[in-house]
Protein backbone atom coordinates (compact mmCIF):
# COMPACT_ATOMS: atom_id res chain seq x y z
CA UNK A 1 0.00 0.00 0.00
CA UNK A 2 1.28 3.49 -0.82
CA UNK A 3 3.21 5.41 1.79
CA UNK A 4 1.74 8.41 3.56
CA UNK A 5 2.59 11.78 2.08
CA UNK A 6 5.09 13.96 3.89
CA UNK A 7 3.43 16.98 5.56
CA UNK A 8 4.74 19.46 2.98
CA UNK A 9 3.58 17.22 0.13
CA UNK A 10 0.08 16.85 1.56
CA UNK A 11 -0.20 20.59 2.24
CA UNK A 12 0.80 21.22 -1.39
CA UNK A 13 -1.88 18.79 -2.59
CA UNK A 14 -4.55 20.44 -0.43
CA UNK A 15 -3.46 23.89 -1.59
CA UNK A 16 -3.84 22.81 -5.23
CA UNK A 17 -7.26 21.29 -4.49
CA UNK A 18 -8.40 24.55 -2.88
CA UNK A 19 -7.14 26.63 -5.79
CA UNK A 20 -8.89 24.40 -8.32
CA UNK A 21 -12.12 24.35 -6.31
CA UNK A 22 -12.11 28.13 -5.92
CA UNK A 23 -11.72 28.59 -9.66
CA UNK A 24 -14.50 26.08 -10.26
CA UNK A 25 -16.83 27.91 -7.86
CA UNK A 26 -16.17 31.24 -9.59
CA UNK A 27 -17.49 29.67 -12.79
CA UNK A 28 -20.67 28.13 -11.36
CA UNK A 29 -23.59 30.06 -12.90
CA UNK A 30 -25.62 31.71 -10.16
CA UNK A 31 -28.75 30.26 -11.73
CA UNK A 32 -27.45 26.74 -10.96
CA UNK A 33 -27.39 27.19 -7.18
CA UNK A 34 -30.92 25.97 -6.54
CA UNK A 35 -30.55 22.92 -8.78
CA UNK A 36 -29.73 19.42 -7.48
CA UNK A 37 -26.08 18.43 -7.27
CA UNK A 38 -25.00 14.90 -8.13
CA UNK A 39 -24.86 14.16 -4.40
CA UNK A 40 -28.29 12.63 -3.65
CA UNK A 41 -30.51 14.89 -1.57
CA UNK A 42 -28.23 17.92 -1.84
CA UNK A 43 -28.75 21.04 -3.93
CA UNK A 44 -25.76 22.92 -5.29
CA UNK A 45 -26.48 25.67 -2.75
CA UNK A 46 -26.38 23.21 0.14
CA UNK A 47 -23.16 21.70 -1.16
CA UNK A 48 -21.54 25.13 -1.52
CA UNK A 49 -22.76 26.06 1.98
CA UNK A 50 -21.23 22.83 3.29
CA UNK A 51 -17.88 23.66 1.70
CA UNK A 52 -17.91 27.10 3.32
CA UNK A 53 -18.84 25.61 6.69
CA UNK A 54 -16.16 22.91 6.40
CA UNK A 55 -13.50 25.47 5.48
CA UNK A 56 -14.32 27.65 8.49
CA UNK A 57 -14.39 24.62 10.79
CA UNK A 58 -11.02 23.39 9.49
CA UNK A 59 -9.45 26.81 10.08
CA UNK A 60 -10.68 26.74 13.67
CA UNK A 61 -9.23 23.26 14.15
CA UNK A 62 -5.83 24.22 12.74
CA UNK A 63 -5.66 27.42 14.78
CA UNK A 64 -6.63 25.71 18.06
CA UNK A 65 -4.49 22.58 17.56
CA UNK A 66 -2.87 21.37 20.76
CA UNK A 67 -5.04 23.53 23.03
CA UNK A 68 -6.02 22.13 26.41
CA UNK A 69 -9.68 22.14 25.35
CA UNK A 70 -9.89 21.79 21.60
CA UNK A 71 -13.24 22.94 20.16
CA UNK A 72 -15.59 20.51 18.42
CA UNK A 73 -15.61 20.41 14.65
CA UNK A 74 -19.05 22.06 14.48
CA UNK A 75 -21.00 23.98 17.10
CA UNK A 76 -24.10 21.99 17.93
CA UNK A 77 -22.64 18.74 16.60
CA UNK A 78 -24.14 16.98 13.59
CA UNK A 79 -27.54 18.65 14.03
CA UNK A 80 -25.98 22.10 14.28
CA UNK A 81 -23.92 21.39 11.16
CA UNK A 82 -26.97 20.51 9.06
CA UNK A 83 -29.00 23.43 10.40
CA UNK A 84 -26.20 25.87 9.56
CA UNK A 85 -25.84 24.39 6.05
CA UNK A 86 -29.56 24.69 5.34
CA UNK A 87 -29.72 28.26 6.61
CA UNK A 88 -26.62 29.33 4.68
CA UNK A 89 -27.97 27.74 1.50
CA UNK A 90 -30.87 30.23 1.61
CA UNK A 91 -28.51 33.15 0.96
CA UNK A 92 -28.60 34.96 -2.35
CA UNK A 93 -26.41 33.06 -4.82
CA UNK A 94 -23.90 35.89 -5.24
CA UNK A 95 -23.56 36.29 -1.45
CA UNK A 96 -23.16 32.53 -1.07
CA UNK A 97 -20.45 32.51 -3.71
CA UNK A 98 -18.60 35.33 -1.94
CA UNK A 99 -18.93 33.52 1.39
CA UNK A 100 -17.46 30.24 0.15
CA UNK A 101 -14.61 31.90 -1.74
CA UNK A 102 -13.66 33.91 1.34
CA UNK A 103 -13.80 30.80 3.53
CA UNK A 104 -11.62 28.81 1.13
CA UNK A 105 -9.11 31.67 0.96
CA UNK A 106 -8.91 31.74 4.77
CA UNK A 107 -8.38 27.99 4.83
CA UNK A 108 -5.64 28.22 2.22
CA UNK A 109 -3.86 30.91 4.23
CA UNK A 110 -3.97 28.73 7.36
CA UNK A 111 -2.29 25.69 5.80
CA UNK A 112 1.43 26.60 6.06
CA UNK A 113 1.21 27.03 9.85
CA UNK A 114 -0.23 23.52 10.23
CA UNK A 115 2.98 21.63 9.52
CA UNK A 116 4.78 22.41 12.83
CA UNK A 117 1.71 21.10 14.72
CA UNK A 118 1.29 17.98 12.56
CA UNK A 119 0.63 15.58 15.46
CA UNK A 120 -1.12 18.06 17.76
CA UNK A 121 -4.66 17.16 18.86
CA UNK A 122 -7.72 18.66 17.20
CA UNK A 123 -11.45 18.25 17.79
CA UNK A 124 -12.29 16.85 14.35
CA UNK A 125 -12.80 13.33 15.71
CA UNK A 126 -11.82 11.62 18.98
CA UNK A 127 -8.08 11.03 18.81
CA UNK A 128 -7.62 13.17 15.70
CA UNK A 129 -4.46 15.12 14.95
CA UNK A 130 -3.73 18.00 12.59
CA UNK A 131 -2.62 15.46 9.97
CA UNK A 132 -6.05 13.76 10.12
CA UNK A 133 -7.77 17.13 9.65
CA UNK A 134 -5.57 17.83 6.64
CA UNK A 135 -6.46 14.50 5.00
CA UNK A 136 -10.15 15.10 5.75
CA UNK A 137 -9.93 18.52 4.12
CA UNK A 138 -8.35 16.93 1.04
CA UNK A 139 -11.19 14.41 0.81
CA UNK A 140 -13.92 16.99 1.22
CA UNK A 141 -12.54 19.43 -1.33
CA UNK A 142 -11.81 16.93 -4.09
CA UNK A 143 -14.86 14.69 -3.72
CA UNK A 144 -17.32 17.58 -3.43
CA UNK A 145 -15.73 19.30 -6.43
CA UNK A 146 -16.83 16.21 -8.35
CA UNK A 147 -20.28 16.33 -6.73
CA UNK A 148 -20.68 19.91 -7.95
CA UNK A 149 -19.76 19.15 -11.55
CA UNK A 150 -18.85 15.65 -12.68
CA UNK A 151 -18.09 16.93 -16.18
CA UNK A 152 -15.63 19.60 -15.03
CA UNK A 153 -14.08 17.58 -12.19
CA UNK A 154 -14.56 13.85 -12.89
CA UNK A 155 -12.87 11.24 -10.71
CA UNK A 156 -10.32 10.94 -13.52
CA UNK A 157 -9.02 14.36 -12.36
CA UNK A 158 -8.19 12.99 -8.90
CA UNK A 159 -4.42 12.67 -8.32
CA UNK A 160 -3.02 9.15 -8.02
CA UNK A 161 -1.91 9.99 -4.47
CA UNK A 162 -5.49 10.85 -3.58
CA UNK A 163 -6.83 7.59 -4.96
CA UNK A 164 -4.24 5.68 -2.93
CA UNK A 165 -5.35 7.59 0.16
CA UNK A 166 -9.02 6.73 -0.44
CA UNK A 167 -8.09 3.05 -0.65
CA UNK A 168 -6.71 3.34 2.90
CA UNK A 169 -9.35 5.66 4.36
CA UNK A 170 -12.38 3.86 2.97
CA UNK A 171 -11.38 0.39 4.07
CA UNK A 172 -13.79 1.25 6.88
CA UNK A 173 -16.61 0.69 4.35
CA UNK A 174 -15.71 -2.97 3.81
CA UNK A 175 -18.14 -5.18 5.77
CA UNK A 176 -16.89 -7.66 8.32
CA UNK A 177 -16.38 -10.99 6.62
CA UNK A 178 -15.52 -9.45 3.25
CA UNK A 179 -12.18 -9.10 1.49
CA UNK A 180 -11.72 -6.82 -1.51
CA UNK A 181 -8.66 -7.07 -3.72
CA UNK A 182 -8.32 -3.83 -5.69
CA UNK A 183 -6.25 -4.18 -8.85
CA UNK A 184 -5.68 -0.76 -10.45
CA UNK A 185 -4.46 -0.99 -14.03
CA UNK A 186 -0.66 -1.02 -14.10
CA UNK A 187 -0.33 -0.54 -10.34
CA UNK A 188 0.18 -2.62 -7.22
CA UNK A 189 -2.88 -4.34 -5.85
CA UNK A 190 -4.39 -3.35 -2.53
CA UNK A 191 -6.23 -5.72 -0.18
CA UNK A 192 -9.03 -4.32 1.99
CA UNK A 193 -10.63 -6.36 4.74
CA UNK A 194 -9.77 -9.76 6.15
CA UNK A 195 -12.96 -11.71 5.55
CA UNK A 196 -13.46 -15.08 3.91
CA UNK A 197 -15.76 -13.79 1.14
CA UNK A 198 -13.40 -12.43 -1.49
CA UNK A 199 -13.75 -10.33 -4.65
CA UNK A 200 -11.18 -8.96 -7.08
CA UNK A 201 -12.04 -5.54 -8.56
CA UNK A 202 -10.07 -4.39 -11.59
CA UNK A 203 -10.15 -0.93 -13.14
CA UNK A 204 -8.43 2.42 -13.13
CA UNK A 205 -7.33 3.71 -9.75
CA UNK A 206 -9.77 6.63 -9.99
CA UNK A 207 -12.73 4.40 -10.88
CA UNK A 208 -11.96 2.11 -7.95
CA UNK A 209 -11.56 5.12 -5.63
CA UNK A 210 -14.82 6.68 -6.85
CA UNK A 211 -16.65 3.39 -6.31
CA UNK A 212 -15.33 3.17 -2.76
CA UNK A 213 -16.45 6.77 -2.21
CA UNK A 214 -19.96 5.96 -3.45
CA UNK A 215 -19.66 8.12 -6.54
CA UNK A 216 -20.49 7.35 -10.15
CA UNK A 217 -17.63 6.02 -12.23
CA UNK A 218 -16.85 7.16 -15.78
CA UNK A 219 -15.36 3.83 -16.80
CA UNK A 220 -15.94 0.24 -15.81
CA UNK A 221 -14.86 -2.01 -12.97
CA UNK A 222 -14.51 -5.73 -13.53
CA UNK A 223 -15.63 -7.75 -10.50
CA UNK A 224 -14.58 -11.35 -10.05
CA UNK A 225 -15.87 -13.31 -7.07
CA UNK A 226 -14.06 -16.23 -5.49
CA UNK A 227 -17.33 -18.17 -5.43
CA UNK A 228 -19.41 -18.74 -8.55
CA UNK A 229 -22.71 -16.88 -8.55
CA UNK A 230 -21.74 -14.53 -5.72
CA UNK A 231 -23.39 -11.11 -5.81
CA UNK A 232 -21.27 -8.01 -6.27
CA UNK A 233 -19.77 -6.72 -3.01
CA UNK A 234 -21.75 -4.22 -0.98
CA UNK A 235 -20.22 -1.42 1.07
CA UNK A 236 -21.10 -0.07 4.50
CA UNK A 237 -22.24 3.57 4.83
CA UNK A 238 -19.68 6.38 4.74
CA UNK A 239 -17.82 6.21 8.10
CA UNK A 240 -18.66 9.76 9.16
CA UNK A 241 -18.61 8.92 12.87
CA UNK A 242 -15.04 7.65 13.11
CA UNK A 243 -11.45 8.57 12.43
CA UNK A 244 -10.39 7.12 9.09
CA UNK A 245 -6.93 5.93 8.13
CA UNK A 246 -4.57 8.49 6.68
Amino acid sequence: MAQLLAPAELIAQVTTALDELSEQLRRVPLTECSKPSSLPGWSNAQLIAHLASLAKAAVRQFESAGAEDVPPMYDGGAEGRIEAINMTALMRPQSLQTLVLDALAQLRASLPAAEPNWEAAVGYRPGAKVADMMYATWREMLIHATDLDQMARPPASWPAEFCAHLFRALEARVPQGARLVLQPHGKTRTVLGQGEKSWVLSGTDFDLAAWLAGRGIPGAIRVTAAADGAADPQLLPWPSDRLMQR
